[in-house]
């Protein structure tokens, strides 16, 4: 569930925590989580490496190692990265563990066991399929436009296809769509060019607000979606004007927001201020 806001938030406040550590010592506990290489061959690997670079791609952490390695981090939907102290000891939910050469250790914690981590030299081949960054000078009023064209697809399912827009998931689509008057179930392709700008600019908006309040926290303790790296939740979760918020009064104009099903996802809406059409 974490998504572009979330991972963005990831990737600020690691930045100045792990730039230029080395690992000392690598365990993983779950081996499932590493995607590529094997879990022994990540290990012996990465051990040695020291983090040089931090970026991002829709929802997948990169971080740049030694060696011409980049660390690449996609959490799925409970996956977290925790920096705690070198000794701390590993919970139920940590599968990856790395020491660190500064006295801090990088703990990768999933309840669900949904998230991956690769090592590659060649991200690309991970990241190749990604549609364009929203937050970038691709993403355009017409480039929307254009990957919504003859769409039959719900506009919800099309802004959860990462190969439309990267980064966008459940909680950012509907609060976008909410914002710029659309009914989740519409076509893409039914959607004229004021609403694709209107939706286009309800993205950026939407995106931009939950960086800026460090992303949304939701569920319980166990199973809460998302943690910033020191273990503080995020804040934009106060801004939902209708994810989550089923049966509650719409901040605009009062009608109880609804829920449907779209794409096997949960999708919460306003009836009144998104009218099917």
């Amino acid at each position: 569930m974490p998504e572009l806001p979330e991972v963005e938030t990831y990737v600020r406040e690691l930045a100045p925590q792990l730039a230029g550590s080395r690992v000392a010592a690598a365990q993983v506990f779950w081996p499932r989580t590493i995607a590529a290489p094997d879990a022994d061959t990540f290990a012996a690997c990465v051990a040695g490496l020291r983090f040089t670079s931090f970026g991002r791609r829709g929802k997948f952490m990169l971080l740049g190692m030694s060696d011409d390695y980049t660390l690449i981090v996609h959490l799925r939907m409970t996956g977290k990265l925790l920096m705690l102290p070198g000794n701390a000891t590993p919970g139920a939910h940590t599968h990856v563990l790395l020491v660190l050469d500064n006295g801090r250790s990088l703990h990768y914690m999933d309840p669900r066991k949904f998230g991956r981590i690769w090592l590659t030299r060649r991200p690309e081949t991970v990241l190749a399929k990604l549609g364009p960054e929203p937050l970038s000078d691709d993403f355009t009023p017409v480039s929307l436009a254009h990957a919504l064209a003859r769409r039959r697809a719900a506009v919800k399912a099309l802004l959860l296809d990462q190969a439309v827009v990267a980064g966008v998931g459940n909680i950012y689509a509907d609060e976008a769509l909410h914002r710029a008057g659309i009914h989740p179930a519409q076509p893409g392709g039914d959607l004229d060019a004021t609403a694709c700008q209107e939706l286009h600019a309800a993205i950026v908006a939407v995106l931009t607000e939950g960086i800026a309040r460090q992303g949304s926290s939701l569920g319980g303790s166990g199973l809460q979606n998302y943690l910033r790296p020191g273990g503080a939740p995020g804040g934009f979760q106060e801004e939902h004007q209708v994810f989550r918020r089923t049966g509650l009064p719409c901040p605009r104009c009062a009608t109880p927001i609804a829920r449907m099903v779209i794409a096997q996802r949960s999708t919460h809406f306003c009836p009144s201020c998104q009218p099917a059409r």
